[in-house]
C-alpha cells in the first residue's frame, strides 16, 4: 500500500473511532403474507384450476335414495332398445364379460367403484356386465345392502352409456345382482365397420 493510501486509511480509522455499526433487520422473502388465512385455500384453488386431474369427473348423485326391499326386482330399459335384446338380457343369456362386487363397501366407495367400472368397461368395448350389490337378507347386512341396491338402481339410470339393466337370474345372484347392458363404444363401432367392409368390394372394382 502506498504512503498516501496508508495515511488516508489511518485518518479514516481515527474519524470512525467510537462509531457503532447499525444492526440490519433480516429481510423477509417475498411471497404470500404469513397470517393471511386465505393463502392456503387460494393456492389450492389455483392448483385445482390448472390441474385437470384434480377435477372429479364422477357424475353420479351423492343423494341417498329410499332403501329397497331385498326381493325388489330392478328393471330399466331406455327407448330404442329392442324388446328381444332386453328379453335376452333379463334371461341372463348374454355372456357376462366383467363383474363388480360392491359387498361391504360404503355408499361413497361404491359410488366411485361403480362409476370407474362402467367407464372402463365401455372404453374396452364390453357390452354385458354384472354388478353384485347384495340382498341384505341377514339382519346385520340388510340396511347396507338395501341402500346399495337402491343406489345402484339410481346411479345406473344416470349413466348415458347404460342402455338397460335387470335383476339377475338365481344362478347369477338373483335380486342381489343386476345385469347391465352397455352402449357400443366408438372402438367397438369401428371394429364392426371394418368387419362389415372386409367382405365388400370397393365400388370401382365391380
Amino acid at each position: 500500500m502506498a504512503d498516501d493510501e496508508q495515511d488516508e486509511w489511518e485518518l479514516f480509522q481515527q474519524e470512525m473511532a467510537g462509531v457503532e455499526r447499525l444492526r440490519q433487520e433480516r429481510r423477509v422473502a417475498l411471497g404470500l403474507r404469513s397470517g393471511d388465512s386465505r393463502d392456503s385455500s387460494l393456492q389450492q384453488r389455483r392448483e385445482a384450476a390448472v390441474n385437470p386431474a384434480a377435477v372429479d369427473r364422477n357424475i353420479l348423485s351423492e343423494l341417498e335414495p329410499p332403501v329397497l326391499d331385498p326381493w325388489y326386482i330392478l328393471d330399466f330399459k331406455r327407448p330404442g332398445v329392442q324388446n328381444g335384446v332386453y328379453r335376452k338380457l333379463r334371461q341372463g343369456r348374454y355372456e357376462q364379460e366383467a363383474q363388480l362386487d360392491l359387498h361391504r363397501l360404503t355408499r361413497q366407495l361404491a359410488r366411485r367403484e361403480l362409476f370407474d367400472f362402467i367407464e372402463q368397461c365401455h372404453e374396452l368395448g364390453l357390452r354385458s356386465v354384472v354388478i353384485v350389490h347384495g340382498k341384505g337378507e341377514r339382519r346385520p347386512e340388510r340396511e347396507r345392502s338395501g341402500v346399495l341396491k337402491a343406489c345402484v338402481d339410481y346411479w345406473l339410470r344416470e349413466l348415458p352409456v347404460v342402455q338397460a339393466f335387470h335383476s339377475a337370474q338365481p344362478r347369477h345372484g338373483g335380486t342381489g345382482a343386476v345385469y347391465v347392458l352397455l352402449r357400443k363404444s366408438e372402438r367397438q363401432k369401428q371394429k364392426n365397420r371394418e368387419r362389415f367392409l372386409k367382405g365388400r368390394l370397393p365400388p370401382d372394382s365391380r
